[in-house]
Protein backbone atom coordinates (compact mmCIF):
# COMPACT_ATOMS: atom_id res chain seq x y z
CA UNK A 1 0.00 0.00 0.00
CA UNK A 2 1.31 3.54 -0.82
CA UNK A 3 2.05 6.11 1.08
CA UNK A 4 -0.14 8.38 -0.10
CA UNK A 5 -3.17 5.20 0.31
CA UNK A 6 -2.52 4.89 3.81
CA UNK A 7 -3.27 8.49 4.68
CA UNK A 8 -6.52 8.44 2.31
CA UNK A 9 -7.41 5.21 4.70
CA UNK A 10 -6.58 7.53 7.98
CA UNK A 11 -8.67 10.01 6.80
CA UNK A 12 -11.74 7.51 6.16
CA UNK A 13 -11.24 5.90 9.37
CA UNK A 14 -10.26 8.71 11.29
CA UNK A 15 -7.79 9.21 13.82
CA UNK A 16 -7.65 6.22 16.44
CA UNK A 17 -7.22 6.84 20.35
CA UNK A 18 -3.53 4.63 20.04
CA UNK A 19 -2.67 7.10 17.46
CA UNK A 20 -4.32 10.29 19.29
CA UNK A 21 -2.63 9.39 22.56
CA UNK A 22 1.22 9.12 20.56
CA UNK A 23 0.75 12.29 18.68
CA UNK A 24 -0.40 14.53 22.60
CA UNK A 25 2.53 13.08 23.76
CA UNK A 26 4.63 13.74 21.01
CA UNK A 27 3.67 17.44 22.07
CA UNK A 28 5.48 17.23 24.92
CA UNK A 29 9.32 16.22 24.73
CA UNK A 30 10.00 15.56 28.72
CA UNK A 31 6.91 13.00 28.49
CA UNK A 32 8.35 9.54 28.77
CA UNK A 33 4.96 7.57 28.46
CA UNK A 34 3.86 5.88 31.39
CA UNK A 35 0.52 7.79 31.22
CA UNK A 36 -0.50 6.78 28.15
CA UNK A 37 0.25 3.32 28.52
CA UNK A 38 -2.42 3.94 31.51
CA UNK A 39 -5.19 5.49 29.40
CA UNK A 40 -4.29 2.46 26.84
CA UNK A 41 -4.67 -0.04 29.79
CA UNK A 42 -8.36 1.99 30.61
CA UNK A 43 -9.51 1.55 26.95
CA UNK A 44 -8.50 -1.87 26.81
CA UNK A 45 -10.69 -3.20 30.34
CA UNK A 46 -13.21 -0.14 28.55
CA UNK A 47 -13.59 -2.68 25.27
CA UNK A 48 -13.89 -5.54 27.70
CA UNK A 49 -16.58 -4.35 29.46
CA UNK A 50 -18.30 -3.30 26.65
CA UNK A 51 -18.26 -7.02 25.47
CA UNK A 52 -19.35 -8.34 28.73
CA UNK A 53 -22.04 -5.28 29.09
CA UNK A 54 -23.89 -6.26 25.55
CA UNK A 55 -23.81 -10.16 26.12
CA UNK A 56 -24.92 -9.65 29.14
CA UNK A 57 -28.54 -11.30 28.88
CA UNK A 58 -27.04 -14.27 26.94
CA UNK A 59 -25.24 -15.55 30.03
CA UNK A 60 -26.97 -14.39 32.52
CA UNK A 61 -24.62 -11.58 33.82
CA UNK A 62 -27.62 -9.24 34.52
CA UNK A 63 -29.31 -9.32 38.21
CA UNK A 64 -28.09 -8.90 41.46
CA UNK A 65 -25.18 -11.13 43.14
CA UNK A 66 -26.63 -11.22 46.32
CA UNK A 67 -24.41 -9.24 48.20
CA UNK A 68 -23.74 -5.37 49.12
CA UNK A 69 -20.37 -3.15 48.02
CA UNK A 70 -18.68 -1.42 51.24
CA UNK A 71 -21.61 1.28 49.93
CA UNK A 72 -24.07 -1.33 51.72
CA UNK A 73 -25.45 -0.59 47.86
CA UNK A 74 -26.52 -4.45 46.33
CA UNK A 75 -23.80 -5.63 44.20
CA UNK A 76 -25.02 -6.43 40.42
CA UNK A 77 -23.22 -9.20 39.06
CA UNK A 78 -21.62 -6.74 36.17
CA UNK A 79 -20.44 -4.77 39.36
CA UNK A 80 -18.20 -7.27 40.25
CA UNK A 81 -16.78 -8.47 36.64
CA UNK A 82 -16.13 -4.64 35.82
CA UNK A 83 -13.98 -4.34 39.05
CA UNK A 84 -12.27 -7.49 38.24
CA UNK A 85 -11.21 -6.27 35.03
CA UNK A 86 -10.60 -3.19 35.65
CA UNK A 87 -7.86 -3.77 38.74
CA UNK A 88 -6.60 -6.90 36.24
CA UNK A 89 -5.61 -4.43 33.74
CA UNK A 90 -4.33 -1.64 36.26
CA UNK A 91 -2.30 -4.58 37.92
CA UNK A 92 -0.86 -5.63 34.56
CA UNK A 93 -0.08 -2.38 33.03
CA UNK A 94 2.24 -2.03 35.36
CA UNK A 95 1.75 2.18 35.56
CA UNK A 96 -0.49 2.11 38.69
CA UNK A 97 1.08 1.17 42.68
CA UNK A 98 -2.30 1.54 44.18
CA UNK A 99 -5.88 1.90 43.15
CA UNK A 100 -9.17 2.83 44.98
CA UNK A 101 -12.39 1.50 43.95
CA UNK A 102 -15.95 1.88 44.81
CA UNK A 103 -16.09 -1.72 45.07
CA UNK A 104 -13.62 -2.22 47.85
CA UNK A 105 -13.26 -0.33 51.19
CA UNK A 106 -9.60 0.37 51.09
CA UNK A 107 -6.44 0.87 49.09
CA UNK A 108 -5.89 -2.28 46.39
CA UNK A 109 -1.95 -2.43 45.55
CA UNK A 110 -0.88 -3.77 42.45
CA UNK A 111 2.61 -4.70 44.08
CA UNK A 112 4.27 -2.53 41.77
CA UNK A 113 5.71 0.26 44.14
CA UNK A 114 7.78 1.95 41.31
CA UNK A 115 4.14 2.93 39.67
CA UNK A 116 4.10 6.44 38.91
CA UNK A 117 0.86 6.77 39.47
CA UNK A 118 -2.55 5.76 41.52
CA UNK A 119 -6.38 5.52 40.06
CA UNK A 120 -9.17 6.42 41.71
CA UNK A 121 -12.16 4.51 39.64
CA UNK A 122 -16.03 3.49 39.96
CA UNK A 123 -15.77 0.29 37.63
CA UNK A 124 -19.37 0.60 36.40
CA UNK A 125 -21.67 3.01 37.47
CA UNK A 126 -25.60 2.81 37.01
CA UNK A 127 -25.34 -0.59 37.47
CA UNK A 128 -28.35 -1.22 38.01
CA UNK A 129 -30.12 -0.10 34.73
CA UNK A 130 -28.12 -3.37 33.10
CA UNK A 131 -31.46 -5.04 33.10
CA UNK A 132 -32.87 -2.82 31.55
CA UNK A 133 -30.62 -1.90 29.06
CA UNK A 134 -29.83 1.64 29.81
CA UNK A 135 -26.72 3.36 29.34
CA UNK A 136 -23.65 2.80 32.27
CA UNK A 137 -20.29 3.84 32.61
CA UNK A 138 -17.53 4.04 34.38
CA UNK A 139 -15.75 7.18 36.04
CA UNK A 140 -12.18 7.38 36.42
CA UNK A 141 -9.57 9.53 38.08
CA UNK A 142 -5.90 9.81 37.87
CA UNK A 143 -3.63 11.21 40.04
CA UNK A 144 0.70 11.38 39.96
CA UNK A 145 1.84 9.81 43.07
CA UNK A 146 3.42 12.04 46.48
CA UNK A 147 5.02 9.21 47.89
CA UNK A 148 8.47 7.93 47.05
CA UNK A 149 8.71 5.86 44.22
CA UNK A 150 9.87 2.81 44.97
CA UNK A 151 7.86 2.75 48.36
CA UNK A 152 3.69 1.77 49.08
CA UNK A 153 1.39 4.26 48.72
CA UNK A 154 -0.73 5.11 51.21
CA UNK A 155 -3.26 7.42 52.04
CA UNK A 156 -1.89 10.91 50.97
CA UNK A 157 -1.30 9.52 47.32
CA UNK A 158 -5.39 9.90 47.22
CA UNK A 159 -6.24 12.44 49.31
CA UNK A 160 -4.49 15.21 47.06
CA UNK A 161 -7.66 17.35 46.13
CA UNK A 162 -9.13 17.41 42.74
CA UNK A 163 -7.16 20.42 41.34
CA UNK A 164 -4.03 17.66 41.60
CA UNK A 165 -5.55 14.97 38.83
CA UNK A 166 -3.69 14.55 35.73
CA UNK A 167 -5.99 13.12 33.95
CA UNK A 168 -9.84 12.08 34.39
CA UNK A 169 -12.26 10.38 32.44
CA UNK A 170 -15.27 8.23 31.67
CA UNK A 171 -16.62 5.80 29.33
CA UNK A 172 -19.71 5.30 28.46
CA UNK A 173 -21.60 2.02 27.27
CA UNK A 174 -24.84 3.00 25.42
CA UNK A 175 -26.21 3.02 21.91
CA UNK A 176 -22.56 3.39 21.18
CA UNK A 177 -19.69 2.87 23.51
CA UNK A 178 -17.25 6.27 23.75
CA UNK A 179 -14.41 6.70 25.87
CA UNK A 180 -14.08 10.19 27.31
CA UNK A 181 -11.60 12.22 28.81
CA UNK A 182 -8.92 14.76 29.48
CA UNK A 183 -5.42 15.36 30.37
CA UNK A 184 -6.01 18.81 31.15
CA UNK A 185 -5.83 20.42 28.08
CA UNK A 186 -9.45 20.30 26.58
CA UNK A 187 -11.50 17.16 26.61
CA UNK A 188 -12.21 14.44 23.76
CA UNK A 189 -14.35 11.56 23.19
CA UNK A 190 -13.59 9.01 21.16
CA UNK A 191 -16.87 6.58 19.26
CA UNK A 192 -15.92 2.59 19.51
CA UNK A 193 -15.80 1.09 16.10
CA UNK A 194 -16.84 -2.76 16.32
CA UNK A 195 -15.72 -3.93 13.29
CA UNK A 196 -11.92 -2.18 13.86
CA UNK A 197 -11.97 -3.11 17.29
CA UNK A 198 -10.78 0.59 17.80
CA UNK A 199 -11.69 4.24 19.19
CA UNK A 200 -11.95 6.30 16.90
CA UNK A 201 -11.81 10.03 17.68
CA UNK A 202 -15.34 11.48 17.19
CA UNK A 203 -15.56 14.51 19.06
CA UNK A 204 -12.67 17.38 19.28
CA UNK A 205 -12.32 19.51 22.30
CA UNK A 206 -15.75 19.37 23.39
CA UNK A 207 -17.65 22.33 25.09
CA UNK A 208 -20.15 22.46 26.99
CA UNK A 209 -23.31 25.31 25.89
CA UNK A 210 -22.59 28.18 28.80
CA UNK A 211 -26.82 27.76 29.13
CA UNK A 212 -29.33 24.94 28.22
CA UNK A 213 -32.76 23.72 28.07
CA UNK A 214 -32.12 20.98 30.40
CA UNK A 215 -32.11 19.47 33.98
CA UNK A 216 -31.56 15.94 35.55
CA UNK A 217 -32.69 15.53 38.96
CA UNK A 218 -34.38 12.63 40.62
CA UNK A 219 -37.91 14.25 41.17
CA UNK A 220 -39.08 11.50 43.68
CA UNK A 221 -37.21 13.50 46.79
CA UNK A 222 -38.56 16.55 45.95
CA UNK A 223 -39.71 17.33 49.38
CA UNK A 224 -36.87 16.24 51.05
CA UNK A 225 -34.66 19.14 48.90
CA UNK A 226 -34.12 22.58 50.26
CA UNK A 227 -36.60 24.77 49.68
CA UNK A 228 -34.50 26.63 47.25
CA UNK A 229 -33.77 23.76 45.31
CA UNK A 230 -37.43 22.97 44.90
CA UNK A 231 -37.85 26.72 43.87
CA UNK A 232 -35.19 26.17 41.43
CA UNK A 233 -37.13 23.42 39.91
CA UNK A 234 -40.88 24.79 40.20
CA UNK A 235 -39.14 27.47 38.17
CA UNK A 236 -37.41 25.45 35.69
CA UNK A 237 -41.09 23.67 34.97
CA UNK A 238 -42.44 26.94 34.66
CA UNK A 239 -39.65 28.19 32.33
CA UNK A 240 -40.45 25.46 30.03
CA UNK A 241 -36.84 23.43 30.54
CA UNK A 242 -37.09 19.67 29.85
CA UNK A 243 -36.61 17.34 32.74
CA UNK A 244 -34.36 14.21 31.60
CA UNK A 245 -33.40 12.16 34.11
CA UNK A 246 -31.74 8.58 33.51
CA UNK A 247 -30.39 7.14 37.23
CA UNK A 248 -27.07 6.77 35.29
CA UNK A 249 -25.03 9.41 36.16
CA UNK A 250 -22.21 8.83 33.19
CA UNK A 251 -25.59 8.87 30.61
CA UNK A 252 -26.85 12.07 32.00
CA UNK A 253 -23.67 13.88 32.62
CA UNK A 254 -22.82 12.97 28.68
CA UNK A 255 -26.14 14.10 27.36
CA UNK A 256 -26.15 17.51 29.20
CA UNK A 257 -22.42 18.22 28.63
CA UNK A 258 -22.94 17.88 24.78
CA UNK A 259 -26.57 19.43 24.82
CA UNK A 260 -26.56 21.84 27.55
CA UNK A 261 -27.73 21.32 31.08
CA UNK A 262 -27.39 20.82 34.45
CA UNK A 263 -27.36 17.78 36.99
CA UNK A 264 -28.42 17.91 40.24
CA UNK A 265 -27.97 15.23 43.09
CA UNK A 266 -28.01 17.55 46.02
CA UNK A 267 -28.83 16.84 49.70
CA UNK A 268 -31.66 15.39 51.26
CA UNK A 269 -32.87 14.90 54.70
CA UNK A 270 -31.89 11.83 54.72
CA UNK A 271 -28.71 12.04 53.04
CA UNK A 272 -27.17 15.89 54.59
CA UNK A 273 -23.62 15.38 52.90
CA UNK A 274 -25.16 14.10 49.94
CA UNK A 275 -25.23 11.18 47.62
CA UNK A 276 -22.43 10.39 45.23
CA UNK A 277 -19.03 9.91 45.91
CA UNK A 278 -16.29 12.99 45.48
CA UNK A 279 -13.16 10.85 44.66
CA UNK A 280 -13.99 8.68 41.93
CA UNK A 281 -17.41 10.35 40.36
CA UNK A 282 -17.62 13.88 41.47
CA UNK A 283 -13.86 14.61 40.77
CA UNK A 284 -13.40 13.22 37.61
CA UNK A 285 -16.37 14.56 36.17
CA UNK A 286 -16.05 18.40 37.92
CA UNK A 287 -12.48 18.25 36.07
CA UNK A 288 -14.17 17.33 32.75
CA UNK A 289 -16.80 20.03 33.28
CA UNK A 290 -14.31 23.02 34.23
CA UNK A 291 -12.07 21.06 30.88
CA UNK A 292 -15.52 21.87 28.66
CA UNK A 293 -16.11 25.05 30.22
CA UNK A 294 -18.62 24.22 32.60
CA UNK A 295 -19.17 24.11 36.44
CA UNK A 296 -19.25 21.77 39.22
CA UNK A 297 -20.42 22.76 42.89
CA UNK A 298 -21.61 20.89 46.09
CA UNK A 299 -24.09 24.35 46.33
CA UNK A 300 -21.35 26.25 48.39
CA UNK A 301 -17.89 25.89 46.40
CA UNK A 302 -16.27 24.12 43.30
CA UNK A 303 -16.34 20.48 43.85
CA UNK A 304 -12.62 20.86 42.66
CA UNK A 305 -11.49 22.89 45.86
CA UNK A 306 -13.19 20.34 48.52
CA UNK A 307 -10.41 19.24 50.77
CA UNK A 308 -10.69 15.06 50.72
CA UNK A 309 -11.12 13.47 54.37
CA UNK A 310 -11.78 9.95 53.39
CA UNK A 311 -11.52 7.84 50.24
CA UNK A 312 -15.34 6.87 49.89
CA UNK A 313 -16.14 10.43 51.30
CA UNK A 314 -19.97 11.91 49.72
CA UNK A 315 -21.03 15.12 48.41
CA UNK A 316 -24.10 16.68 47.07
CA UNK A 317 -23.23 17.21 42.97
CA UNK A 318 -24.24 20.11 40.69
CA UNK A 319 -22.90 19.88 37.49
CA UNK A 320 -23.33 20.85 34.03
CA UNK A 321 -23.74 24.35 32.05
CA UNK A 322 -21.91 27.25 34.08
CA UNK A 323 -25.02 29.93 33.96
CA UNK A 324 -27.58 27.45 35.06
CA UNK A 325 -24.83 25.89 37.92
CA UNK A 326 -24.53 29.47 38.67
CA UNK A 327 -28.54 30.14 39.39
CA UNK A 328 -28.12 27.27 41.82
CA UNK A 329 -25.49 28.05 44.01
CA UNK A 330 -26.72 31.54 44.07
CA UNK A 331 -30.16 30.40 45.31
CA UNK A 332 -28.44 27.94 47.77
CA UNK A 333 -26.42 30.35 49.31
CA UNK A 334 -29.84 32.63 49.73
CA UNK A 335 -30.38 29.51 51.87
CA UNK A 336 -27.55 30.21 54.05
CA UNK A 337 -28.69 33.77 54.61
CA UNK A 338 -31.90 32.69 55.51
CA UNK A 339 -33.83 33.58 52.29
CA UNK A 340 -36.20 31.78 49.97
CA UNK A 341 -36.18 32.54 46.24
CA UNK A 342 -39.98 33.61 45.41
Amino acid sequence: MTKKSVQELAVLIGTTLDRFIHQEQSAFPYATGELSHLLRDIALAGKIINREVNRAGLVDLSGAMGQSNVQGECQQKLDVIANIRFLRALQRGGEVCAIISEEDEGIIYTNNDNGKYVVAIDPLDGSSNIDVNVSIGTIFSIYRRVTPIGTQANMSDFMQGGRKQVAAGYILYGSSTMLVYSTGSGVNAFTYEYSLGEYILSHRNLRCPEDGGIYSINDAYFEQYDPNIQAYLVNSRKRGLTARYIGSLVGDFHRNSLKGGIYLYPATEKAACGKLRLLYECYPLAFLAEQMGGSASDGQQPILDIVPQNYHQRTPFIVGSSKMVGEVVAALKRSVTGSVEA
